[in-house]
């Protein structure tokens, strides 16, 4: 091999690797010549591009939805709410610009410290909220200063701002963040966190309609968070606007019949279903929720005992009492149990097994025949008509007028209350069911639990001739556009198979609850307007046989006393307005809870267009006169 080679072949080899070492250094020059023309001759011009000029996105909130009531009163609108923002990778001096921002607005340094160190897991770039609806003296402060807090900035969102703060809070409801539980749920899976959500009431049951859809929009900023141009805008879609079935100024007088006692108030069309007014005391200030609630305040009011935030007309239910009685007679009426010339006696108890059943009327009734049954609230009547019927059969007819199920009114959440079954007692708890418990849940004891919703819904279909209606409280739905507009009328669940003739002997029967001298409402009898109704005195704790109802109303604490009901309807002879009243520990249902009733039917009457000219709207004294169990 080597005596082969020749000196001309270590010549071509010498300029083959000339050639390479000048390629190597003329593109090593051109690179040189272009990084000295981007550093020297245009780099102030590229880093003032990359330092200054930026694509942020931003979201652009849906207005939510307005809610008015069915004259088209605002009940809540939106506001502009003035949030401040901070975009940590805009910041020079972190800590220097909380501490300003701190001290133009009147924060505590440290309280903004941890919003941004809670949230440090989040990426930089990602804009936090500061603060919270800045008050305009803030604002204006900042907005003076805005040069010398880079990073910093303001964004506008539409606020809830409810125009009668607390009326109707428990059907309009509040929002808050959407937490990390429903998040993970199929109905979030569309919200980022941060957003808003319904929580209670309407606010909650139509989130998906007051919602709306977010847009957006891409800007090109400078370094301290001004917009030098919009690149791209996607518009958001608004919520749409709720007309609820609510009178707004109802609903404020019953808010102020109720306002001294702990209980409900419902007031319903008995031809539609539509609740006209729904009030629940004591309720909640819902721009405490605007503002933000501290966690401090929140557990303050979940443990108030008095349970503010609960809606009692919808998710408490309670022993119905004697307002269950109409049930039981329509029932024993239409099964054959008893007719319209069936006479029961009652000696003031009712013996079985060992054990007297007493009349809330300790010298008895004497014979009973159905109309008195009801009038008179004669509770050995409907003991007896019990055992005829057996709990398996009340209950169907119980079911029959809604009671036992959820309503489907669209108040989120809602209670379906109880009504007993030999099925379910062996299921819930392991037992046979017994005989005498057949007894309590005659007159709306034992397990029996109802809700002031359930019971006005139930009256509405006695007052009707049988037509049990879905209660609603939303009345029209509206889109952004004039024809994209669902109108949500009454829906009938059921005609209840009950004889025309029983209806109205126990419509007669109610009448005369207030307006015969021997009613057990009588005192609440009106010249202008004739009310039919029901009292009612839910047991709390067991009543001893050896002590007698008047002495146990006399030793017993309030948290013991008897829950009082009365539920109505207006005009007797075509009625135009169903009142349920729940008040808790009221004692009796005549003298607490009827009076409050009366009220609110003679201010909805008054208050209509045809209804009578000279209704008595005066409250009534309380009596000290204790006549029924209900």
């Amino acid at each position: 091999m080597l005596a082969n080679w020749e000196p001309t072949d270590e010549g071509l080899f010498q300029r083959q690797y000339l050639l390479l070492v000048g390629v190597l250094i003329l593109i090593l020059i051109i690179y040189v010549l272009r990084l000295w023309q981007l550093q020297i001759l245009n780099g102030a011009r590229y880093r003032y591009l990359s330092e200054n000029n930026r694509v942020r996105l931003e979201e652009i909130p849906a207005p939510r939805g307005i809610i008015f009531d069915r004259h088209g009163i605002p009940l809540v609108e939106n506001r502009p709410a003035y949030h401040l923002m901070l975009v940590r990778e805009d910041v020079p001096d972190l800590d220097g610009t909380l501490e300003q921002v701190a001290a133009i607005c009147g924060n505590a340094p440290d309280e903004l410290r941890k919003i941004v160190e809670d949230n440090k897991a989040t990426r930089s770039f990602v804009p936090l909220r500061l603060m919270a609806d800045i008050d305009r003296d803030c604002l204006a402060r900042l907005e003076a200063r805005r040069l010398r807090l880079p990073g910093v900035f303001i964004r506008v969102e539409p606020r809830r701002e409810y125009k009668f703060n607390g009326s109707a809070a428990h059907v309009i409801g509040y929002l808050s963040e959407v937490s990390e539980e429903e998040l993970k749920k199929d109905e979030y899976k569309q919200y980022a966190a941060g957003e808003s959500v319904g929580k209670i009431g309407v606010e909650r049951g139509l989130e998906p309609y007051l919602h709306g859809k977010s847009g957006g929009r891409q800007v090109e900023v400078d370094a301290v968070g001004r917009r030098i141009r919009l690149l791209s805008e996607t518009l958001p879609i608004p919520g749409r606007n709720l007309w609820l079935t609510i009178d707004a100024g109802l609903q404020r007088k019953v808010e102020s019949i109720l306002s001294d006692h702990i209980g409900a108030i419902v007031a319903l069309d008995p031809k539609s279903g539509s609740i006209l007014a729904m009030a629940s005391s004591p309720t909640f200030d819902q721009e405490r929720f605007v503002r933000g609630l501290k966690a401090k305040d929140w557990n303050e009011m979940s443990a108030d005992p008095s349970h503010p935030l609960l809606n009692r007309a919808v998710n408490a239910a309670y022993p119905p009492g004697s307002t269950y009685k109409p049930i039981m007679e329509l029932a024993g009426l239409q099964e054959g149990a008893i007719n319209a010339r069936s006479h029961l006696s009652c000696p003031g108890f009712f013996r079985f097994a060992d054990r007297n059943y007493r009349c809330w009327k300790e010298t008895g009734h004497g014979s009973v025949d159905p109309h008195r049954a009801i009038v008179e609230s004669c509770d050995v009547f409907f003991y007896q008509l019990g055992m005829k019927l057996g709990v398996d059969r009340i209950a169907r007819y119980a079911g029959l007028f809604g009671l036992g199920e959820k309503s489907g009114v669209e108040l989120r959440p809602e209670s379906p209350g109880l009504i007993p079954t030999s099925e379910w007692k062996k299921r819930a708890k392991g037992v046979a069911w017994q005989k005498g418990e057949t007894i309590s849940i005659s007159i709306g004891q034992g397990f029996d639990l109802a809700t002031p919703l359930q019971m006005a819904v139930a009256y509405a279909a006695i007052a009707n001739g049988g037509t049990l209606w879905q209660p609603h409280v939303v009345g029209r739905i509206e889109g952004s556009h004039p024809e994209d507009v669902t109108e949500v009328g009454g829906r009938v669940r059921r005609k209840i198979p009950v004889a025309p003739e029983y209806f109205k002997m126990v419509q007669a029967a109610l009448a005369g609850v207030v307006n015969e001298d021997r009613g057990t409402a009588k005192q609440i009898r009106m010249a202008s307007i004739r009310i039919a109704g029901k009292t009612g005195t839910a047991q709390v704790v067991r009543m001893p046989d050896n002590v007698s109802r008047k002495l146990l109303a006399r030793i017993t604490k309030d948290q013991e006393r008897d829950h009082a009901w009365f539920v109505s309807y207006a005009p007797a002879e075509d009625p135009a307005i169903v009142v349920s009243v729940l008040v808790e520990h009221g004692g009796h249902g005549s003298s607490t809870a009827a009076p409050l009733a009366r009220q609110v039917i003679a201010a909805y009457i008054e208050s209509e267009p045809n209804g009578p000219a000279q209704a008595e709207a005066a409250p009534v004294p309380a009596s000290n006169h204790r006549p029924s169990s209900g």
